[in-house]
C-alpha cells in the first residue's frame, strides 16, 4: 500500500468513527488563529460596526488583540456628546457581554477628539495598544489594524512610533470613489463620511506615512447590502446575539421614521468587509482571493478631503468588488453555530 493510500484510509476511518458515534468532527480544533487583529470603530454611531465586531470575534482564524472605541465627527447625529470614544467602548463591551465573551479582549476608548493637524498625534491608551502590539517580537502572526471609522488612533500611533509602519497592514473602510474607477452615488456627501471624521489623520496616513494600506472606498463598502428580510430570517432568530443586533438596527429604522427618512428595505453593513478581507482569506497562498482590487499610487489627501494625484505615492490596494455572498453566508452560519 502506498503512503498516500494509507493516509486516505486513516482519514476515512477517522471520519467514520465520528459518524458511527453520532458525532460531528471537532471543527473548532481544526481552525486556529493565523493573523492578529485590532479593531478600531465608532461603535456609538452607525450600528454596522457592531455587526462587524460580532462576525470578527466569532471567527477562529483571527486572534483579536484589542478593540478600540473611536470618536465620530463632532457634529455627528448618532452621538453629539463629547465622550464619543468612551461611549463607543461601552457599546462594544455591551455587545461582548451579550456574546458572553466580555473579558476575553481588551476594550479601550480612543481619543474623544480628532487630530489638531496632520503632524501632531493624540495621546491615548488605544495608541499605546497599537504601538505595543506592532512592536512584538514573540509572534510570527501578521498584524492587521481594522478601521471602520476615522484614522485618529492609527495615524497617531505611526506619528508617535514611525518604526512600526512596516509591521502591520491597515485595512480601512473609507474615502470617496476614485474618479477613474467609479462615480459617486446620488446626493453623495463630500468629504466622504469616515474620512470626514478626521481629515488630518487621513492626511497623516496617506500623505506622510509608508503604511501598507488596503482601502475599501465608498463604492466598495456600499456593496455590503443586507436586506431587511435576511435580518428577520437569518439574524434575529439566532439567540441573544441575533436579537441584539436586529434590535439596534430596527431601533435606528424606527428613529429615522420619526424624521420621515425612509431607509427602504436594505441596510449597508459597510464595516463587515473588514472581516471578509482578513478572517476569510484563502487557505493556500492566503489572501482575500475572491474579492478584486487594483494597485494605485497612494494619492494625497487635500485639506478638503479629496484626492490629489501623487505619481510617487506608494502602491496601495483599492478594493473594487467584494465577495458579499461569502461574507454574509459565513456571518449567518457563525451566528447560528453560536446560538
Amino acid at each position: 500500500m502506498t503512503q498516500s493510500k494509507f493516509l486516505s484510509l486513516l482519514l476515512l476511518l477517522f471520519v467514520f468513527s465520528f459518524v458511527s458515534k453520532g458525532q460531528s468532527a471537532p471543527t473548532n480544533k481544526l481552525v486556529s488563529p493565523r493573523i492578529r487583529v485590532i479593531m478600531d470603530n465608532d461603535f456609538s454611531g452607525d450600528p454596522d460596526g457592531l455587526f462587524a465586531l460580532t462576525h470578527l470575534v466569532l471567527s477562529p482564524s483571527v486572534e483579536v488583540r484589542g478593540i478600540i472605541g473611536s470618536h465620530l465627527n463632532a457634529a455627528d447625529g448618532f452621538d453629539r456628546s463629547k465622550t464619543q470614544a468612551d461611549n463607543a467602548a461601552k457599546k462594544a463591551a455591551e455587545l461582548l457581554a451579550v456574546l458572553k465573551i466580555k473579558d476575553q479582549f481588551p476594550v479601550i476608548a480612543g481619543s474623544n477628539t480628532a487630530m489638531l493637524n496632520d503632524s501632531t498625534p493624540v495621546k491615548s491608551k488605544a495608541v499605546d495598544l497599537i504601538i505595543k502590539e506592532a512592536s512584538r517580537t514573540d509572534t510570527s502572526l501578521p498584524l492587521y489594524i481594522l478601521c471602520g471609522a476615522g484614522l485618529t488612533e492609527i495615524a497617531s500611533a505611526i506619528l508617535t512610533e514611525p518604526k512600526i509602519a512596516d509591521k502591520l497592514t491597515l485595512v480601512w473602510i473609507g474615502g470617496p470613489e476614485y474618479s477613474d474607477l467609479a462615480l459617486p452615488p446620488p446626493n453623495y456627501s463630500s468629504p466622504e463620511y469616515n474620512l470626514n471624521i478626521d481629515i488630518n489623520a487621513a492626511r497623516a496616513v496617506f500623505n506622510h506615512s509608508q503604511l501598507k494600506l488596503w482601502q475599501i472606498p465608498r463604492d466598495g463598502y456600499r456593496q455590503a447590502i443586507l436586506p431587511y428580510s435576511e435580518l428577520q430570517l437569518k439574524i434575529k432568530p439566532q439567540g441573544e446575539a441575533g436579537k441584539y443586533l436586529a434590535g439596534v438596527l430596527e431601533t435606528l429604522m424606527g428613529r429615522l421614521q420619526q424624521y420621515h427618512f425612509n431607509l427602504g428595505e436594505t441596510y449597508i453593513l459597510g464595516d463587515s468587509p473588514l472581516v471578509l478581507l482578513t478572517a476569510l482569506q484563502s487557505s493556500f497562498e492566503a489572501d482575500p482571493s475572491s474579492s478584486e482590487y487594483i494597485l494605485k499610487p497612494c494619492p494625497l489627501i487635500n485639506a478638503q478631503g479629496g484626492y490629489d494625484y501623487n505619481a510617487h505615492g506608494r502602491n496601495i490596494r483599492v478594493y473594487r468588488r467584494l465577495d458579499i455572498n461569502l461574507m454574509f453566508n459565513d456571518f449567518f452560519a457563525k451566528l447560528e453555530l453560536n446560538k
